[in-house]
């Protein structure tokens, strides 16, 4: 049914990536699809903007956070019960959104899941993530609550 799905995930929001995670099994464990973890860290010019932060202080934030967050998604990777070989990652800056959607494209991803809160009032007037990922996917998406 699946070769390759790929599931956002937001680090810091350990009940969203559960619920993601589970389904994303659930449908990869019917197929032998692959299964990739993809996490987004907010572009850091922003901050060097707003802030005037000298660059090589920026350039060492980016290395850490790149760092922390790729040893946190190969711990996360480690706890899953599925074939390792058909578990992969990856971290970049930048717009979730648009990260998503380009990482969807360079892995050949035919399905995305991600975990989303219920709307309230700053989702709808802010956006979220995940109703992003849906408006501009060429792909399938699951948005699980």
């Amino acid at each position: 049914m699946y070769n390759t799905i790929l599931v956002p995930v937001d680090i810091s929001e350990n009940i969203l990536t559960d619920n993601a995670l589970k389904h994303a099994l659930y449908l990869a464990k019917m197929s032998n699809a692959k299964i990739h973890l993809f996490h987004a860290i907010p572009d850091i010019s922003r901050f060097s903007m707003s802030y005037s932060y000298h660059y090589d202080l920026l350039s060492s934030f980016a290395k850490k956070a790149i760092e922390r967050s790729e040893q946190q998604l190969k711990e996360l990777i480690q706890q899953i019960d599925y074939p390792q070989e058909l578990l992969s990652s990856s971290v970049a800056f930048g717009s979730p959104r648009d990260k998503v959607l380009s990482t969807a494209q360079e892995i050949n991803a035919d399905l995305i899941v991600i975990g989303s809160r219920r709307p309230n009032i700053s989702t709808h007037l802010l956006g979220s993530n995940a109703s992003g990922i849906v408006s501009y996917a060429k792909i399938s998406v699951l948005v699980v609550r």
